[in-house]
């Protein structure tokens, strides 16, 4: 699963990679955690996409009761669009979720060794996500996504089975166009990026804390890509 990644650019690399859409300032987080607020590219209600800021963890719609749930932080490419909490926002309430890096592990615990995931060619990229509004008995409202899982490619097979789809910029419009109110036009990209596309570094432990910020959980115990 896809538990940590990291958003360390500016607002300007943002914009570039993503086109000009309207976004906040915002401080380089790179330890980005779930239960905590996101950045995504949605789709807006007045027409054209708009950056927002939702909760990781998605909670269905019709959940009665959130805190009697697992909190949904992945959802399985190859299912969403059967399983009763993700369906409905496969066909309508799909978003990209910039990142910079995601996070994998290798050892046992107490060894566990934090690797850096990166595309090759792209200091910016897309993880492809679902997004859900909740709304409580009591009138309280919380917009929260999930990430898309595929299978790994050969590039991160080693330290992980799963990694996040990965949507190229060529297919952001068409990822979150949901004015057809179905899946069946994006499921060619729910799939693993080529091989070669991936770098895998080993990055520094403190990073195994959740708490941990700062530059230097990027440094690395062994500077030779694995």
């Amino acid at each position: 699963m896809c538990s940590r990644y990291s958003l360390i650019c500016s607002p300007d690399d943002l914009c570039r990679a993503f086109g000009c859409f309207e976004v906040e300032d915002f401080p380089p987080r790179y330890n980005i955690a779930p239960s905590q607020p996101v950045l995504i590219l949605r789709a807006s209600v007045k027409g054209g996409q708009e950056f927002q800021l939702v909760r990781w963890g998605l909670i269905p719609s019709w959940s009665k009761d959130p805190a009697k749930l697992s909190m949904l932080v992945n959802a399985r490419a190859e299912t969403a669009a059967e399983k009763p909490s993700f369906r409905g926002a496969m066909r309508h309430r799909r978003c990209l979720i910039p990142t910079t890096g995601y996070y994998e592990w290798t050892g046992g615990r107490g060894s566990r060794q934090p690797h850096l995931i990166k595309v090759a060619d792209r200091p910016v990229f897309a993880m492809a996500g679902l997004w859900e509004g909740w709304l409580g008995a009591d009138g309280s409202e919380i917009e929260t996504m999930a990430i898309l899982t595929t299978a790994a490619n050969a590039d991160v097979a080693s330290i992980h089975d799963r990694m996040p789809v990965i949507i190229a910029p060529e297919h952001y419009e068409r990822w979150l166009d949901c004015s057809s109110g179905s899946e069946n036009g994006v499921l060619d990209l729910l799939g693993p990026p080529p091989t070669g596309r991936m770098t895998v570094m080993a990055i520094n432990p403190k990073l195994n804390d959740p708490r941990a910020e700062g530059p230097d959980l990027h440094q690395s115990p062994n500077p030779t890509l694995l």
